[in-house]
């Protein structure tokens, strides 16, 4: 109740009865969802030894997010996490700490699967299926964005089917957008849907110059993992087919233009010397056309 003073205003007000909030059906979903994945999402702290200008050793680190997969420790996350790593460390929500081992990886879709042997049971999260994903759909990525461990976010998903440029010589196709925010940290954290289930890997962001977050994130499609886990139970090593090429797709003007068909087709830019490409005779442009 507010009680104004005699010659003063009032500053603030209460209502005459004091209610706790109550929580709407959404809200209450990314609560249970978040404390039931919170324990299974892991922080991965991944140690490179390098050498100086003076052949003097030093330490890079790299920090990253992961998610636990089975009871047996398994854990999924990025390769650019854990790549040319001399050792891996994966810190737990109660804060316990593991040395990890890797046991299989996927560079072309920036997929690893490590291990670690826990002294106990750990919960683990349940993989959804990608590919039945709709725009708009309720997602929410749980991990440690610039080491601020156990962070939830939420949004939905804004396209799907997009091809992200990794890095300059690798490009990943078909990932979910979502403008859940996914910072410097998140990679390799779960994505999840309003059931609780792993749908996506984080994975990259579009960010400004100092790389926060523009409201446009990419995660892997977990059914691109789920092949990856296949074919380390098999035994087999996870090898993608390559063709060798790098080309533009044209068609209409600009392919007049090229004297090539309007109807359009793929122009070869550049084949890859010892390629696929290269051994069944197809051969970069050799004219230059104004």
């Amino acid at each position: 109740m507010t009680r104004p003073i005699a010659g003063r205003a009032v500053v603030w007000s209460e209502p005459l009865t004091v209610k706790g909030a109550g929580l709407s059906s959404d809200e209450q979903n990314n609560i249970d969802i978040y404390k039931a994945a919170k324990e299974a999402t892991v922080y991965i702290t991944s140690t490179t030894v390098r050498e100086d200008f003076w052949f003097g050793s030093y330490a890079s680190r790299n920090l990253g997010s992961g998610f636990l997969i089975n009871d047996q420790g398994f854990i999924l996350t990025n390769y650019h996490v854990i790549s040319g790593s001399n050792r891996i460390q994966v810190t737990l929500a109660d804060r316990s700490q593991y040395e990890a081992v890797r046991l299989n990886r996927d560079p072309a879709d920036d997929l690893a699967l490590i291990q670690i042997k826990p002294k106990k049971k750990l919960p683990y999260l349940r993989l959804g299926d990608s590919d039945t994903l709709q725009v708009g759909q309720k997602v929410l990525a749980i991990g440690n964005p610039f080491g601020l461990s156990g962070t939830l976010t939420t949004g939905i998903v804004s396209s799907i089917g997009r091809t992200v440029q990794a890095s300059e010589r690798q490009r990943i196709d078909g990932m979910i957008q979502t403008d859940a925010a996914i910072n410097e940290g998140n990679s390799g954290g779960p994505l999840l849907d309003s059931f609780g289930s792993v749908i996506g890997i984080n994975t990259a962001i579009l960010g400004g110059e100092k790389g926060g977050n523009l409201g446009i994130g990419f995660a892997l499609p977990i059914n691109r993992a789920k092949a990856m886990l296949a074919d380390y139970q098999a035994g087999r090593s996870t090898e993608r087919p390559k063709l060798g090429i790098e080309g533009y797709f044209v068609a209409g003007d600009f392919a007049d233009a090229l004297r090539l068909p309007s109807r359009g087709g793929l122009l070869v830019q550049r084949v890859e010397r010892g390629s696929s490409a290269d051994a069944a005779g197809i051969r970069p442009p050799r004219e230059i056309v104004y």
